[in-house]
């Protein structure tokens, strides 16, 4: 099979990997926090958007499609940072199983 024609220079958006690392409350729970592992070069492809109510406020998210190149330290819980903006990683996969890029199916929430 060969590999997918994507050219890297459409990976033009710089963007922070966070993992998730938790801190104690002090009192027996936790308060979600996030650490920056590495900065990465991705491809950022909007796919859909949501748009909704919550509790009298309008709110929307929006699916992305970001490429990046090959990693083996994703996981379930990590999330992309672009500025403001947080991507939270929800699934990949290696698209043409040749270990050159990775496809990240990511959730983008905003007010």
């Amino acid at each position: 099979m060969g590999g997918l024609p994507l050219d890297p220079g459409m990976m033009s958006a710089r963007l922070d990997l966070e993992m998730r690392d938790d801190v104690s409350d002090g009192q027996g729970g936790i308060v979600p926090a996030f650490v920056p592992v590495t900065s990465v070069w991705a491809r950022i492809e909007p796919v859909t958007l949501k748009q909704e109510e919550r509790a009298g406020e309008e709110v929307f998210s929006v699916t992305h499609r970001l490429w990046i190149r090959f990693r083996e330290d994703l996981a379930a819980g990590m999330r992309f940072r672009k500025g403001g903006r947080v991507f939270a990683l929800k699934a990949f996969h290696d698209p043409d199983e040749t270990r050159r890029y990775i496809v990240c199916a990511c959730v983008e929430e905003g007010p």
